[in-house]
Parts: C-alpha cells; sequence; structure tokens
C-alpha cells in the first residue's frame, strides 16, 4: 500500500516536472521565434533600405549619364556646324583671293592686248620695248602677291627648287653649277609652285 502511494507520488512528481519541461520548452520556442521574427524584420528593413541608397544612386547615375549624352550630342552639333563654317569661310576665302589676284592681273592683260593691236603700227623696237613692260608689270603683280621667281642661273643645283633636264660636261665651270635656265620656277614663300626647269654643269 506504502508501495503504491510512493509510486503515485513520484509519478505526479515526475508529472510535474516534465510539465515545466514542456512548459519551458515552449517558452524557448516562443523566445526564439520571437527572436527570428525580429531578425526577419530587421532584414528586411536593411534590405529595404540598402534597396533605397542603390535606388537613388541608380537614379543619380542615369541623370549624370544623361547629362553626359546631352552635352556630347551638343559638343557633336555645335563640332557640325563649325565644320560647315569653316568650309564656308574657306571658300570665301580662296573665293576672294581669286578675285584679288585676278584683278591685279588684268591691266597686265590689257596691256598684252594693247601691244597687240599696236603691231602693225609699230616698228619692231618700239613694240619689244612694250613687251618688255608689260613682262616687268607682270613681275610686280607677282611679287605684290608674295609669289617670287626662283633664282637659277649661276646658281648652285638644289633639287629642292630645280629640276635638272639637261646635263654637260665643262671643266673650266665649277660642279653643279646651273648654266641655263630653260623655264623660270616660282614659289610662294617656303612652297615651290613651278621648279625652275635648268641645264646643269658637270
Amino acid at each position: 500500500m506504502l508501495n503504491a502511494k510512493e509510486n503515485k507520488k513520484n509519478v505526479e512528481s515526475t508529472d510535474s516536472v516534465n510539465s515545466e519541461n514542456v512548459e519551458n520548452t515552449l517558452e524557448n520556442c516562443r523566445e526564439e521565434l520571437m527572436e527570428e521574427k525580429c531578425i526577419e524584420k530587421a532584414n528586411d528593413s536593411e534590405l529595404e533600405t540598402i534597396r533605397n541608397e542603390y535606388e537613388e544612386k541608380l537614379t543619380k547615375a542615369t541623370e549624370e549619364c544623361q547629362s553626359y549624352v546631352d552635352r556630347l550630342q551638343r559638343l557633336a552639333a555645335e563640332f557640325d556646324n563649325y565644320k560647315k563654317r569653316t568650309a564656308k569661310e574657306k571658300e570665301r576665302l580662296y573665293q576672294e583671293g581669286i578675285c584679288d589676284t585676278v584683278s591685279k592681273i588684268l591691266p597686265v592683260v590689257d596691256n598684252f592686248g594693247r601691244a597687240l593691236n599696236a603691231i602693225d603700227t609699230q616698228d619692231d623696237k618700239s613694240f619689244r620695248e612694250g613687251v618688255s613692260l608689260v613682262a616687268k608689270q607682270l613681275d610686280t603683280v607677282l611679287s605684290d602677291i608674295g609669289v617670287e621667281k626662283i633664282e637659277a642661273l649661276g646658281c648652285e643645283f638644289d633639287p629642292n627648287i630645280h629640276n635638272a633636264v639637261m646635263h654637260i660636261e665643262d671643266e673650266k665651270i665649277a660642279e653643279n653649277t646651273i648654266v641655263e635656265e630653260l623655264q623660270s620656277g616660282y614659289q610662294y614663300k617656303d612652297q615651290v609652285i613651278r621648279y625652275s626647269m635648268v641645264k646643269v654643269a658637270n
């Protein structure tokens, strides 16, 4: 009888312990679940913050990129307009240069015309003098526009400005000396317009 009471008491004690254990376990589970939910909420909040930050950065970068694109398009349009203006200006300057040069040469052309008209009324000497004056006038016009005659006769041959088309051997003449100018050459500043056609000795 005593053993039965003790067994019942032991069972009740065990039940009490088991109940407490279950209660503790449930409480622990509840706490763990709450912690997980808090972590999830915290993670969601952090992710939202990070996403917002990246969206702001992306928006800013997109705006900057569009700004650069707009600037590049404006620069391209301005450069295209500059090229067109430059081409027109170049063409205008070229036309003005041609007109200015021709206007300087026209008096020479007029004098040649007068000389040709006077062939029948003048002797050979007068005609020769007239043509000589016209030639001098033409040289003056060329000089005024910056075109100079290349020195050749008696000078040392220079392949940069002379074109040797004939060659002679003569011990009395220094080597590479131009002995005859077959056609006059002209240059504008440092640019050769036409090479002098020459005969060179030795």
